[in-house]
This record gives C-alpha cells, sequence and structure tokens, in this order.
C-alpha cells in the first residue's frame, strides 16, 4: 500500500516536472526550472557531521572550531552551484533506433549537446530500471548516449521516460531531470524456431531472376540450404560421392525461382501471432538464399524481389499488422 503510493505520488511529480506533454520535441533543452536538486546521502552525512562539529565549537568555545565549520559550509554551498550548473542547459536531441526483433534490445541513440564553454562530467542516463549510463560532454562538444530497452511486443516502442542526473563533482548533491525524446523503434515479430518448409508451388517456381539463378543455364553447384526448392539438388553429383553434402544446381537465365509466401496458404488453427513468427522465418531463409520471395497478407501485398530493402519491407508489414498501415 505505501509503495503504491509513494509510485503516484512520483508519477505525479514527474508529470509536473516536464511541463511539457510527452513525447516532448526536438531539441530538448533542461533548463534551470526543469533541473531538481537534492542532497544525497552523503550530503546529509556531511550536513549532520557539520553540525555536530559546530556543536562542539560552541560548547567549548572553539575559534578554530567555528571557522572549519564555515569554511565546510562555503564548500558544501559551491558544491551545490556547480553540480546544478554541471546539468542544466544541456540539450538532448533523439538520434536513430535500428528495428530489433521482439524479445530483443532496442538500442535508442540520443545527441547530448554543451552549449557552454565548461565540460559537462559525469552525467548518468538511465530508463526506469536499466543500467545507467555514464557521458562526459565536453566544452561546445556533443556526444552519442546509447540507451538499451527489452523489446517484448512487435509494433512501435516509443522511447520510454529518461532521467539524467549528476552528482558532480563532490557527491554531496544530487541535480537530476526528466525527458521524453519523440523517439520509436520499430519491433519486428520473432522468427519461428521451428516453421514448415518454405512454400513452394507451381505459382511460386514462376517469375524472374533477380540474382541470377534461374532455370535456364547451368552455371555450377554450391553447398544445399533449406530454402532451396527440392527439385534443383543436384542427386547425380550427390551419388557419385559417399557421404557427401547435398549441392544444389545453380543456374543463370529469366526463369528463376519466385517464392510466394501467403497468409492464406497458413494453418487455420495458427493465432495470428504465431503466423508472423512464421513468416518472418520464411523471409529470412528466403533472403539469405538469395531467392525472390513475395508476400501476400489480408492489407498488404509486395510484389517478388529480394534483397534488403525486399527483407526490411515485408517484416515491416509484420511489425504493423493490425497496428496501423505499414
Amino acid at each position: 500500500m505505501l509503495g503504491t503510493l509513494r509510485h503516484r505520488l512520483h508519477e505525479t511529480f514527474v508529470r509536473w516536472a516536464l511541463r511539457v506533454r510527452p513525447p516532448e520535441p526536438a531539441p530538448i533543452v533542461l533548463t534551470q526550472r526543469r533541473v531538481y536538486v537534492l542532497p544525497t546521502r552523503a550530503g546529509l552525512a556531511y550536513a549532520t557531521a557539520l553540525g555536530v562539529i559546530l556543536l562542539g565549537a560552541m560548547n567549548y568555545n572553539l575559534s578554530l572550531g567555528h571557522a572549519l565549520v564555515f569554511l565546510l559550509a562555503g564548500l558544501g554551498i559551491v558544491a551545490i552551484l556547480h553540480t546544478f550548473r554541471n546539468l542544466a542547459l544541456v540539450s538532448i536531441r533523439p538520434g536513430r533506433c535500428e528495428p530489433v526483433f521482439a524479445g530483443g534490445r532496442a538500442q535508442f541513440d540520443l545527441v547530448l549537446e554543451n552549449r557552454r564553454f565548461d565540460a559537462r562530467s559525469s552525467l548518468r542516463l538511465f530508463i526506469a530500471d536499466e543500467t545507467p549510463i555514464e557521458v562526459d560532454i565536453g566544452p561546445h562538444a556533443s556526444t552519442v548516449a546509447t540507451l538499451n530497452v527489452s523489446a517484448t511486443k512487435r509494433g512501435w516502442l516509443p522511447m520510454p521516460r529518461l532521467t539524467i542526473e549528476t552528482t558532480w563533482p563532490l557527491g554531496l548533491i544530487r541535480a537530476w531531470s526528466y525527458a521524453v525524446p519523440d523517439l520509436n523503434c520499430l519491433v519486428y515479430p520473432t522468427p519461428a524456431t521451428k516453421a514448415p518448409p518454405l512454400p513452394w508451388s507451381d505459382e511460386s517456381a514462376r517469375g524472374s531472376a533477380r540474382d541470377g539463378r534461374g532455370a535456364d543455364d547451368f552455371s555450377g553447384l554450391r553447398n544445399h540450404q533449406v530454402a532451396d526448392p527440392p527439385r534443383h539438388i543436384a542427386w547425380k553429383a550427390v551419388a557419385r560421392q559417399q557421404d557427401g553434402p547435398l549441392l544444389t544446381k545453380l543456374f543463370s537465365g529469366a526463369a528463376a525461382q519466385q517464392l510466394w509466401l501467403d497468409w492464406e496458404a497458413l494453418a487455420d488453427t495458427l493465432d495470428t501471432e504465431q503466423r508472423l513468427s512464421i513468416l518472418a522465418r520464411w523471409m529470412i531463409d528466403a533472403d539469405a538464399a538469395g531467392l525472390a520471395w513475395g508476400l501476400r497478407m489480408p492489407a498488404v501485398r509486395l510484389a517478388p524481389d529480394n534483397g534488403p530493402a525486399q527483407l526490411n519491407a515485408g517484416l515491416r508489414a509484420l511489425a504493423l499488422h493490425e497496428h496501423g498501415a505499414p
């Protein structure tokens, strides 16, 4: 009960501290009104020690004791100013986030810029319970900080709320601020670990060559891959060697293999996520084999092609299925 109340109070404070509705437009500048300071445990112990020394100096009328207390108290006040200035006016801009598969780690890149003449030291950035990272920014310089977040579901993953803090230079004061950059990561469905063989059919075998693996002129042999059609296996060559690997015939010409990955061809007993996982596995296997493949889904149709652009387009369509237009 107490933990829930503390969490609600903290979230209420964070919403007030952000002062804008997330996500925030770039650049995000940590103005003085957005930076908050409180003593750390070491700072509280430091203040307690000063109080004890002051009581002793007053009790025994020690002039040097009073001087020591005032000197250390002034040092603490100066530490507050330097800790605050170490964080204030830092600028944050969203960088890049490459797509990942569900179950992996999304990497959000943030560009931190220092527009002042003095360096920013020991800035710590973290998201929720993730491990903090520490960065330094030189005078009139910028640096890139990469924050890792667990990607559990396919679709768009918005960057969670960021906390940036510092206790530099003495560790007595903590200055911190919050930011919610406008940065999203595309999460692909997890490829199935066990998927049916690629759905070769008469229709799948029609099309034009994209990478020189057609069916007109024989051009050589290579090791067999799982995605290769059985009718291209060089059975005679395999028969001439004992315990040799399967070999696939390569062709050059215009009648290459084209593979259609069809949503409706999957078993009706599979749910949506299972279908997407199998299609993702088929795309990866077909791309690894250099095959031209197309995709048919309820709201998406990709013409047969191959290469990184085709793979990215197919995986994007799977990631955004029922999440909006790809």
